[in-house]
């Protein structure tokens, strides 16, 4: 039986080149793409795969939220993030969202192949080149609180936050999570109380250098 591999990332040249060289990989099957975290979320529910290779620094919904979505609703679904983010943070948030493995983009090809054959036999795969980085502080389980945007803030918190640094209106934001104005205003009055901070250019600033999106969206 193949492996159903989904790819989400919001670069087509990424997704393609991916596509490309999984494909010639023995056994593997590309069935699915997405560019954002949100349109991964709905296309994986009816596809099925058993590997998702998640980017983090997606539009509309963040990687690791999508992770934490996909995870509770397909629990037998494997998950590796692919980033270039190598701050431990962010790879032990994904790990907390259900994710089964994490890769930096420059890792090799082979490296990839190897984290997905892992993952489907139920190990967790860290790329090296971040293992000495995180596994120590992931295992010790500090009492210490941590604090950031994942640990302050709630997934809707986090997903209407990522709207609005992304330029998406009040209503528009209403309408893509289906709520009312007035639900997302409060949400927002939440998240300004929260992080106190009061505009949302700050907001959009705050969002960026958290990793929850980025200038290129």
């Amino acid at each position: 039986m193949s492996i159903r591999v989904f790819l989400a990332d919001d670069h087509q040249i990424v997704r393609e080149g991916l596509r490309t060289l999984l494909e010639k990989q023995p056994g593997m099957e590309v069935v699915g793409e997405a560019k954002t975290g949100r349109e991964a979320v709905q296309l994986v529910q009816g596809l099925l795969p058993h590997v998702i290779i998640m980017d983090i620094g997606m539009p509309d919904l963040n990687g690791i939220d999508a992770t934490r979505q996909i995870v509770a609703k397909t629990q037998s679904v494997k998950v590796i993030a692919l980033s270039m983010h190598s701050d431990k943070r962010f790879v032990v948030e994904m790990l907390k969202a259900g994710a089964s493995g994490y890769l930096l983009k420059d890792s090799a090809f082979k490296e990839l192949a190897q984290a997905i054959r892992a993952v489907m036999v139920n190990r967790v795969y860290l790329s090296p080149k971040i293992a000495d980085l995180v596994i120590k502080d992931y295992i010790r389980l500090s009492p210490k609180t941590e604090f950031s945007i994942f640990s302050l803030l709630t997934p809707r918190e986090r997903q209407v936050l990522q709207l609005l640094s992304e330029g998406k209106t009040t209503k528009g934001i209403g309408s893509d999570l289906q709520v009312s104005v007035k639900t997302v205003e409060t949400y927002r009055h939440q998240i300004m109380e929260k992080l106190n901070i009061h505009s949302i250019a700050e907001l959009t600033k705050y969002a960026i250098r958290e990793g929850l999106t980025s200038l290129e969206t």
